[in-house]
């Protein structure tokens, strides 16, 4: 009876075996059917929701705007739906199925669903048959820039013997002030040379052992003011034509400074990669403007925050609060050394010049507002009138000259060299307006001065702006 037993036990065994490989076979395989399969092995596999929607998007775009019937439109969408989920499709509608009210289909682009137009839209319907009315975009709209005269070359002031590196010009319009490589600061007799006379020279000042980069001439006191190379920032008496004060603390050169517009104060930037602001009264530094990285090539006050503009050749830009001693908005939009900015004195906005383009920005919370583009060189100065009109210098001898408020380029000229002077060397380094805004001063690598008028006998008829280029160009996709 035991060995029957035993027997019996042994034949029992393999099929229990064989019903346990099945089992594990059996839901091994269903786990994979959910996992990679779905109920109809021949349809596709769901889409992602995202993508789902994406292709709905794009197929309901290629058929906007079918003047077709509320009926057929649900039908539409349904089987757009179910055929990309991979459903099965809905039987061919009948003829019948169409009702007599007419609407126009259009795709709502949040939902990613057919919507009725709306009555104000530029589709039309029609009630005899459907037909496919193409969408009509409407162009971005052109600014139309404001006409400026052109300007021509007045006369050419020779004297220094280095390269000219910056100018300032007196609040009466009396005399400008140049500095360049030659260590010495010249003024000149304003009237007489625009009109080219002799004498134009008025007085020489020495006292830097270097290039001079940076001049302002104070309006509210006999004060001028100059930095150099040498670490040197100096407040000239012009009543007695002499240095009286001395403003110790940069650790290199100095290559930009302005005045303050109210209060007497003055800023001053250079190769330490810092601005520091300084009492005229008593020589004190009272603040140190730190952030950049690089040498702060370019300043500009205000009277109102920012009171502080700095450029760097980081390639950055930066407000400041002088209250706070902080940075309000850091720009970052360049992608090469900023040179120069100019504040616009008609609003409340300033440009900013570089190697890869010039931007126009807010001075209120620094929001870029539009490019200047075609300026091919290295801009090294900038400046602007209440003419609204913007000049740019370049690196090559270019000069370039914008509407301030649209950017429109209306005119190109190249700076002559001065006779014995190399083509290489018409490097334009500074530009000033006159306090009028009639007369502009170019500062230059030949050691001269040039100064530029206004054609006065030009017109819109005689010079009309190219609507038609301006237009091409204004709607041309372009990359920054």
């Amino acid at each position: 009876e035991e060995d029957s037993a035993a027997a019996a036990a042994g034949a029992t065994m393999p099929s229990l075996e064989a019903s346990a490989e099945t089992a594990l076979v059996v839901r091994s395989s269903v786990g994979t059917s959910q996992l990679f399969g779905s109920e109809d092995a021949s349809s596709p596999a769901p889409p992602v929701v995202t993508s789902l929607r994406w292709k709905i998007a794009a197929k309901v775009y290629n058929y906007s705007g079918i003047a077709t019937t509320v009926r057929e439109r649900e039908h539409y969408a349904s089987d757009l739906v179910e055929a990309l989920t991979g459903g099965k499709r809905r039987k061919k509608r009948k003829e019948t199925d169409v009702d007599d009210e007419k609407v126009v289909v259009s795709y709502d682009a949040r939902s990613g669903a057919l919507v009725e137009a709306k009555s104000g839209d530029s589709l039309r319907t029609t009630t005899t048959s459907s037909q496919l009315v193409p969408r009509r975009r409407q162009p971005p709209p052109v600014p139309k820039p404001s006409w400026h005269a052109p300007w021509k070359l007045a006369s050419v002031v020779s004297g220094h013997l280095g390269w000219v590196r910056c100018c300032a010009f007196d609040p009466k319009n009396e005399w400008f002030a140049t500095g360049g490589s030659d260590r010495v600061v010249k003024i000149w007799d304003f009237a007489k040379c625009v009109a080219g006379a002799e004498g134009g020279l008025k007085l020489t000042l020495t006292g830097h052992i270097n290039a001079i980069r940076g001049i302002a001439v104070s309006e509210r006191t006999t004060y001028m003011f100059t930095g150099g190379e040498d670490k040197k920032v100096m407040c000239w008496d012009l009543e007695v034509n002499k240095v009286v004060r001395h403003y110790h603390g940069h650790l290199s050169g100095v290559y930009s400074l302005a005045l303050h517009p109210t209060l007497d104060l003055l800023v001053t930037g250079g190769r330490d990669s810092c601005a520091r602001v300084w009492d005229v009264r008593t020589s004190k530094q009272v603040m140190l403007l730190a952030g950049h990285t690089n040498t702060v090539g370019a300043l500009a006050c205000n009277s109102v925050d920012p009171q502080v503009i700095t450029g760097s050749h980081d390639k950055t830009v930066r407000l400041w609060d002088l209250a706070k001693g902080k940075t309000t908005a850091t720009l970052t939009n360049h992608k090469k050394a900023v040179r120069d900015l100019a504040v616009s004195p008609v609003d409340f906005s300033f440009a900013t010049a570089a190697a890869d383009n010039l931007k126009r920005w807010q001075c209120k919370d620094g929001a870029f507002l539009h490019n200047y583009e075609g300026h091919n060189a290295i801009v090294n100065a900038l400046a602007a009138n209440h003419d609204e009109v913007l000049v740019s210098g370049g690196d090559d001898g270019s000069l370039y000259f914008w509407d301030y408020k649209t950017g429109y380029n209306f005119q190109r000229l190249s700076s002559p060299v001065q006779p014995g002077s190399l083509e290489c060397e018409n490097a334009i380094y500074a530009l000033t307006f006159d306090k009028s805004g009639s007369r502009l001063v170019t500062c230059e690598a030949d050691k001269t001065i040039k100064i530029y008028k206004e054609d006065l006998h030009a017109d819109p008829d005689s010079y009309p702006i190219d609507i038609d280029k301006w237009t091409t160009f204004c709607r041309t996709l372009r990359r920054y």
